[in-house]
């Protein structure tokens, strides 16, 4: 039995896919601009016109998987702010480089006054919750008049939350490497992402799908994902998904609150399950493991986590996680 209410915790864990703009980000025009300036660039984001007039002085990414990628772009000394810092550290190589960049906000986006108090003229979001006036954020519009050019992850614009895929990354990656005039920086960070999702497609090749479902457990509620980037990710890590995009509980939404019969019902090979701290994996795997011992999954020890962080849309753990699950899945395939 599927049912469609999701828990508070969790829905405050899965906001990312709630709340969100139409269309998505991928067509880039220069455009004419003061003599004496850089050419403004315009494109569309979320069904919006995004203008960038000039090359950003002030950014701010709104999660640390945004802040990654400005710095994987070589953008330090342009970043103006970053958000939620507390929610996941940035990878080791490249945290020095965010040092002295302000931190604002703990593990929530900013409030709408400390985001507007570093004066930011470029805003990078995984997905439109970041900007909900609402909840006390800075809103879009709020933003644009300030100054400043809001850019949305292209996988989380409504029109793409439910059918993202994990390439969305590379459209991101072109659109910024476009606005802040380093498409050289961007082409690389995308070869590299490509080559690895196909690296593990090369070794999966030929490999018998397993049964894989995509859960997230809040203390005893459980809830199946079906649909997004999420299930994008399991498809490229070979996996024969439980839950899919197809399915009516998915229609609307990317998660939809299970039963445990019916889990247990599937029979899953495998699960894999997003957390977002140590501590939350240890009480996932208890709760998977106490409540279904005889899932294959469970038998096999096949419990596969992931960062929550890494299946937002537009974030370079996409592709982490996409060789994680498969290497879980396929150990002697690589």
């Amino acid at each position: 039995m599927i049912i469609s209410r999701l828990s508070v915790r969790a829905a405050a864990v899965l906001a990312a896919g709630t709340l969100f703009l139409t269309g998505c980000g991928s067509s880039v025009t220069p455009t004419s601009a003061p003599s004496g300036s850089a050419a403004a660039v315009t494109l569309t984001n979320c069904g919006r016109e995004v203008v960038a007039d000039g090359v950003p002085a002030a950014a701010v990414g709104l999660h640390p998987a945004q802040t990654e990628l400005l710095l994987r772009l070589g953008l330090a000394d342009r970043l103006a702010g970053q958000a939620q810092a507390k929610a996941q550290a940035l990878p080791a190589d490249i945290a020095p480089l965010a040092k002295d960049i302000p931190v604002i906000g703990d593990v929530k986006p900013p409030s709408r006054e400390d985001l507007l108090a570093v004066e930011p003229d470029f805003v990078y979001s995984p997905t439109t919750y970041e900007f909900t006036a609402e909840q006390g954020f800075a809103s879009i519009e709020q933003l644009e008049q300030a100054g400043a050019a809001v850019y949305v992850a292209g996988g989380g614009c409504q029109e793409r939350r439910m059918t993202g895929e994990v390439r969305d990354l590379f459209t991101d990656l072109e659109n910024l490497g476009a606005i802040f005039r380093v498409e050289d920086a961007a082409a690389e960070l995308v070869s590299s992402s490509q080559a690895e999702l196909d690296q593990v497609a090369t070794a999966l090749s030929g490999v018998d799908r397993l049964r894989v479902a995509q859960v997230y457990v809040d203390g005893t509620t459980l809830q199946a994902i079906g649909a997004g980037v999420e299930y994008d990710i399991l498809r490229q890590a070979g996996a024969d998904s439980v839950y899919t995009p197809d399915q009516p509980a998915f229609a609307e939404f990317f998660a939809a609150t299970i039963t445990p019969e019916s889990l247990a019902a599937e029979q899953p090979e495998a699960l894999v399950f997003a957390v977002y701290d140590e501590q939350h994996e240890a009480a996932t795997r208890k709760y998977l493991t106490t409540t279904f011992p005889d899932l294959p999954a469970v038998r096999e020890d096949r419990l596969i986590a992931v960062s929550t962080a890494d299946v937002f849309p537009g974030t370079l753990g996409n592709i982490s996680a996409v060789r994680r699950i498969a290497e879980r899945l396929y150990p002697d395939a690589f």
